[in-house]
């Protein structure tokens, strides 16, 4: 055998050995996994209020938390939570860190190349929030060159850089709603659902909405490619919890109204 021949071996052996480290394990493994150890993680912020965040005792609570055990109940497993800040919280699914990420994962076409989805669990618009006495931002055009705090790798991040606006990294809507009340940001594009619940929270807070997205976003699940039995497993739980009204509870508990239609 030359040289060259078993060079051309040793760096057909290194493919596939590095390719078998990097694919997934797919064809129902991970849902049988998930079964066997009777727990499914899940990766979350714990920082976004109402949907994943700490109550005043420190549990960690919120619509996404409780969507996730639900489902983790129609599964017949327990739900685990991994908690993770905003910018490395998708990455975790790559690093096998959890199962899915519950945490109001927009459902974009560029983030279904690389993941799946469930079918969407919530629909909610972007508004632009301003401090009350903001007399210079009306509206999304206006916040060209003026400063935005947002979660950087976020939907409302990518919005509000596309109309313009310089980005204020940070971790999440509390902090965001935090710079804008102390002045350190002019706004901040984020999730109308949030923006309700922190008014509910603290009505005399002084921000307003001064514009709101015409079309809602989706957000879903968000699943490795390739889990196809997960998917759907977690697809069936998602109906099954509309089905006997546990979803229209979580709903009304956080939001005061029905969101799953």
């Amino acid at each position: 055998m030359t040289s060259f021949t078993s060079s051309l071996k040793i760096v057909a052996a290194a493919v596939i050995l590095h390719a078998s480290a990097t694919i997934p394990v797919f064809a129902g493994e991970n849902l049988d996994k998930i079964k066997s150890s009777g727990t499914i993680r899940i990766g979350t912020e714990g920082t976004y209020a109402p949907f994943t965040f700490h109550d005043a005792s420190g549990k960690l609570v919120g619509f996404d938390v409780e969507i996730g055990e639900a489902v983790a109940e129609k599964l017949g497993v327990e739900a685990q939570f991994v908690e993770g800040k905003w910018d490395g919280l998708i990455a975790g699914l790559d690093a096998n860190r959890y199962d899915a990420v519950i945490n109001q994962v927009g459902i974009t076409d560029a983030r279904k190349q690389k993941y799946a989805f469930s079918e969407p669990y919530i629909a909610s618009k972007a508004v632009l929030i301003v401090r009350e006495n903001s007399e210079d931002i009306k509206g999304f055009a206006d916040l060209k060159g003026k400063k935005a705090a947002q979660s950087l790798t976020s939907n409302y991040g990518k919005m509000a850089e596309e109309a313009g606006a310089e980005l204020i990294g940070t971790e999440g809507f509390d902090q965001s709603i935090q710079l804008v009340l102390t002045g350190r940001a002019d706004a901040t594009l984020n999730d109308s659902l949030s923006f309700l619940d922190f008014k509910k929270q603290k009505p005399d807070a002084p921000v307003k909405v001064v514009a709101e997205q015409a079309e809602a976003s989706y957000s879903g699940i968000l699943l490795r490619q390739g889990d196809d039995e997960l998917v759907a497993a977690v697809n069936q739980a998602l109906e099954d919890i509309k089905g006997d009204g546990t979803y229209q509870k979580i709903s009304e508990k956080y939001f005061g109204q029905d969101l799953s239609k």
